[in-house]
């Protein structure tokens, strides 16, 4: 078979693991470690504090510094309450498409990298050409922090990285942040005929909501001149607001879930420092003078930094090479991308499928997508055994 078809009988095998975030991913991790291993990969598989996820690390290649690293990440979304026309872990090939969940995002990615790892280890690269593959993306980049964690313990240096998110096999070289939070109120129960010896956790709660809305509208004007997002400022997004139990009951309890999609690290520190100072200088007095044990908590969910572009990036001119891209874009959706960019790496996003068909009932990949990375990928193996 062509690399091609290699490719496509591989996704068929990931997509059939329902890697969905809150489950396991090791049975898929540990099937890609086994072809990777059968090609001569020198495999890692860095497991998580439950043992039930992993991340899996391989390079093909010398033991040296200024590899380059091919990644996805191996979870998906859930299928729950989505219409699906078929099984979404059994993968339908039908009018010049793949269809199956993960298909785009992006186990279509992780099958061409594998598939191309014999090619790889038979040219023999004078660059190391590392496979990084993670857990939990989809729910903060949990794994890839891991994982950059690791590689930082153990000082390995490679000096680029190829992101294989869906983009239309388009050079992505920023994307804004993601910071993921949830804000929980706890206030003092009673009846709703008698609202001032209460301390009304939603109420607090909705004054919460409406300063993240003024704070919207502050980072507008702090958008940098020569921003190239779309919107060009850091965005704010309150994603859902929960608490009470009945109409006549004051609610002693609430909980605020919001993002925050930052388009410079300076926004995220203003944000953040301003609801500091408003929990604690105006919230939490007025529920403490009702009952002092009231409480405000924020966890933190994920912070994930974004792809800032930069002049010079060595993955960028080589995916350039690779496609004979002239341009190179940004995008709004984060990545793991800037995690590895804060290693030192040179990054770029570029991935078979599109975006607008990630998440989706129905999810699919073109063949001719997936053809042009495999393409991509037999280039870069050309270019590594001549590095």
């Amino acid at each position: 078979m062509s690399r091609l078809e290699d490719s496509i009988a591989l996704l068929n095998e990931l997509v059939a693991f329902p890697t969905v975030s809150s489950d396991s991913n090791l049975a898929m991790i540990e099937n890609l470690a086994n072809w990777l291993e059968d090609a001569g990969a020198r495999v890692d598989l860095f497991h998580d504090e439950t043992g039930a996820k992993a991340n899996l690390f391989a390079t093909i290649g010398p033991e040296t510094d200024g590899g380059i690293v091919l990644s996805g990440h191996s979870d998906v979304v859930p299928v729950t309450d989505q219409d699906w026309t078929n099984d979404p872990f059994d993968m339908i090939r039908r009018d010049g498409k793949l269809y199956g969940r993960g298909t785009c995002d992006m186990k279509g990615f992780i099958a061409a990298a594998v598939t191309m790892a014999p090619a790889f280890a038979q040219l023999g690269p004078r660059r190391p050409v590392h496979f990084a593959f993670t857990y939990d993306e989809e729910i903060g980049c949990v794994g890839a922090q891991a994982l950059v964690d690791s590689l930082r313990a153990r000082g390995l240096r490679p000096s680029a990285a190829i992101i294989g998110e869906p983009t239309s096999m388009r050079i992505i070289e920023g994307h804004k942040g993601c910071c993921e939070y949830t804000t929980r109120f706890e206030g003092l129960a009673g009846h709703g005929s008698a609202p001032d010896r209460g301390v009304n956790a939603v109420e607090f709660a909705v004054r919460y909501v409406s300063r993240l809305m003024e704070l919207r509208e502050q980072l507008k004007r702090r958008a940098p001149a020569d921003s190239r997002f779309d919107p060009p400022w850091t965005t704010i997004n309150t994603g859902s607001v929960h608490g009470g139990i009945a109409h006549n009951v004051i609610a002693d309890h609430a909980s605020v879930e919001w993002e925050m999609r930052p388009v410079q690290a300076d926004d995220a520190a203003f944000v953040r420092e301003d609801l500091r100072a408003y929990v604690y200088d105006a919230l939490l007095p007025a529920m403490q003078a009702v009952w002092p044990e009231a409480t405000i908590h924020t966890e933190v969910m994920g912070e994930v930094d974004g792809l800032e572009p930069t002049e010079t990036n060595e993955a960028r001119r080589i995916v350039a090479e690779l496609t004979g891209a002239n341009t190179a874009d940004l995008v709004a959706f984060g990545t793991e991308a800037g995690l590895f960019q804060s290693l030192g790496m040179d990054v770029v996003v570029c991935g078979p499928g599109s975006i607008e068909q990630a998440h989706k009932p129905d999810e699919f990949l073109e063949i001719a997508q997936l053809s042009a990375c495999v393409d991509m990928l037999e280039r870069l193996g050309g270019k590594l055994a001549a590095a």
